[in-house]
C-alpha cells in the first residue's frame, strides 16, 4: 500500500533564479557573458597547448585537461539554464539524471586534477633534470586515466543514490539545475543512508585533493630550502603561485557552497 503511493515523475520543473521579467533579462545577459568567457577561454587554452610544441610538457598536459573539465562541467548546465530564462523550464527524468552525472563527473575530476598538478610541480622542483623522465607520457596518461576513472565512479554513485529513491512530493526543483540538495527535498523515503554515503564520497574527494596538495607542497618547500641561490628559490616558488591561487579559489568556493547547503 505504501509503495503504491510512490511515483517517479516523468519530468521536473525548475523554479529558476527569478520570475521577474526584467531581472530575467539582466541575469540572462550576465550568465551568457560568463558562460562565453568560460567556453572561449578554456577552449582557446586547449587548442593553444595542442598546437604549440613548446607547451608539450607534463605541466601543460595536465593544464589542458583541467581546461577541458572547466569547459565541460559548466556546459552540463549552462545551455539549459540560458534557454530556461525564456522557455519551458522542464527537464525529463533521464535528462536530470544525466545532468547530475556529467556535472559531478567533471567537477570531481577537476578537483582531483589539482592534486595531480601539485604532484607534478613537486616532481619538477625536486629533481628538474629527471623531470621529463619521471613524468613520462605513460605516467601522465595513467594519472589522467585514474583521475577520470575515480571522478566517473564517484559521479555514478552520486547519481544512482539520488535516482533510485522514490519521489512522492512536488516535481518542482527549487534551483536552476539538477543538484543534490534540492533533489533531496523531493524524496518521501528516508534519505539518511544516502546522505551519509554522499557525504563520505564528498569527504573522500576533498581529503584526497587537499591532502595531496598539502603533502606535495610540504615536499616542495623542503626542496626549495635546499636551493642556495635566491633567484633559484624565487623561480621555484613562481612556478607554483598560479596553481596555489587556483587551488585556494576553487576550494574556497567548494567549501563556501557546501557550508551554505548545510546551513
Amino acid at each position: 500500500m505504501m509503495k503504491s503511493n510512490y511515483s517517479n515523475p516523468s519530468e521536473f520543473i525548475f523554479l529558476g533564479i527569478t520570475s521577474d521579467p526584467e531581472l530575467k533579462v539582466m541575469f540572462f545577459v550576465l550568465c551568457l557573458i560568463i558562460y562565453l568567457v568560460i567556453v572561449l577561454g578554456n577552449h582557446g587554452m586547449v587548442i593553444l597547448i595542442r598546437i604549440d610544441t613548446q607547451l608539450h610538457l607534463p605541466m601543460y598536459f595536465f593544464l589542458s585537461h583541467m581546461s577541458f573539465c572547466d569547459l565541460c562541467y559548466p556546459s552540463a548546465i549552462g545551455p539549459k539554464m540560458l534557454v530556461d530564462f525564456f522557455a519551458n523550464k522542464s527537464i525529463s527524468f533521464t535528462g536530470c539524471a544525466l545532468q547530475l552525472l556529467f556535472f559531478s563527473f567533471f567537477g570531481d575530476s577537476d578537483c582531483l586534477l589539482l592534486a595531480v598538478m601539485a604532484f607534478d610541480r613537486y616532481m619538477a622542483i625536486s629533481n628538474p633534470l629527471l623531470y621529463t623522465v619521471n613524468m613520462s607520457s605513460r605516467v601522465c596518461y595513467s594519472l589522467i586515466a585514474g583521475v577520470f576513472m575515480v571522478g566517473f565512479i564517484n559521479a555514478l554513485i552520486d547519481t544512482i543514490l539520488m535516482f533510485t529513491l522514490n519521489f512522492c512530493r512536488s516535481n518542482k526543483i527549487n534551483h536552476f539545475f539538477c543538484d543534490i540538495p534540492p533533489l533531496l527535498s523531493l524524496f518521501c523515503s528516508d534519505t539518511y543512508i544516502n546522505e551519509l554515503i554522499l557525504f563520505i564520497i564528498f569527504g573522500f574527494i576533498e581529503t584526497v585533493t587537499i591532502s595531496g596538495v598539502l603533502i606535495s607542497y610540504c615536499y616542495i618547500f623542503l626542496s626549495v630550502l635546499k636551493i642556495h641561490s635566491t633567484e633559484g628559490r624565487s623561480k621555484a616558488f613562481s612556478t607554483c603561485s598560479s596553481h596555489l591561487t587556483v587551488f585556494t579559489i576553487f576550494q574556497g568556493m567548494v567549501l563556501l557552497c557546501t557550508s551554505d547547503q548545510i546551513v
